[in-house]
């Protein structure tokens, strides 16, 4: 069920708002276009400035749109572990399929500290929940033996590896099974991800490529020549929403195809004219614009 082409959604803002509207169109963009399940709440949709009531809307947005035909994984995570817990337990309540708990940012708990506060959340709902390990954003790196011992509980069942090491692929794979769901968080390394056990991505660059990004997940399990193009085609536009802070310039894509505004909150600002010019012409390349 948690696999293939996955989507860390933007959230659309108008005038500083959330954009509903525009959210919903989103959402059906990808039911049209074979997105294997959304994540709303995410890094990518900007969780750390949305308001809680925000927050909880967009995910009972997500479900009600969803409507069973593709997973949601709701973007549950918290440096708050208590805060974590009520809003997953608000995610399970809505309906989601599943929770996306990212490691605690700026305390930096130890490992033990790690293991306890997913133990936590994991005692308190009783739905799948993938571990979304990403030091560049969080500052620590879960090991992958704190990661074997939380696979032992109940609801935790895989992990968004974001550390950009395709080595931990293998260990992982190695210390917890094939059984272990692992997805990629980096878009760019998804090919190579996959080839060594793998089952597919929570992407940024789905936001905007949903079709591309579904037939390159496809590809992966049954033509992996088919695989390796859409991959050549794909990696300039994975490569140009990275130049400055993700989502800033996702959402300026998105606007050129006209998606939504490219309007971000503050601390983060709408990319430079420099950066405008190299996502147009990544999309054009790509034959997206």
């Amino acid at each position: 069920m948690l696999k293939g082409s996955i989507v860390a959604l933007i959230t659309p803002f108008d005038n500083g708002d959330l954009s509903e509207d525009a959210y919903i169109k989103l959402i059906d963009y990808h039911l049209k276009n074979g997105t294997n399940g959304v994540v709303p709440g995410g890094t990518t949709g900007e969780s750390p400035t949305l308001s809680h009531n925000e927050h909880k809307k967009i995910i009972e947005i997500a479900v009600k749109e969803c409507k069973g035909k593709i997973p949601v994984i709701a973007g549950t995570g918290s440096n708050s572990t208590d805060e974590a817990i009520e809003l997953s337990r608000f995610a399970e309540k809505a309906g989601s399929d599943a929770l996306l708990v990212v490691t605690p940012y700026y305390n930096k708990p130890t490992q033990e500290g790690l293991y306890q506060h997913y133990k936590k959340i994991n005692d308190n709902v009783g739905i799948p929940i993938i571990i979304y390990n990403i030091p560049s954003r969080s500052v620590i790196d879960m090991s992958v033996n704190t990661m074997s011992k939380l696979y032992e509980l109940k609801n935790i069942v895989g992990v968004k590896d974001a550390t950009g090491d395709l080595s931990r692929v293998d260990q992982q794979f190695e210390a917890m099974g094939n059984k272990f769901i692992q997805l990629t968080g980096n878009d760019d390394n998804s090919l190579e991800f996959n080839k060594r056990g793998g089952v597919g991505s929570i992407s940024v660059t789905a936001n905007i490529a949903a079709k591309y990004c579904s037939e390159f997940q496809k590809a992966c399990l049954s033509n992996f020549d088919k695989a390796k193009e859409l991959d050549k085609i794909l990696q300039p536009v994975h490569s140009a929403m990275f130049i400055e802070s993700n989502p800033s310039p996702v959402k300026y894509a998105a606007s050129l195809l006209g998606m939504c505004k490219p309007s971000v909150r503050l601390p983060l600002v709408e990319v430079k004219d420099e950066t405008k010019k190299k996502v147009s012409e990544a999309l054009k390349v790509a034959k997206l614009l």
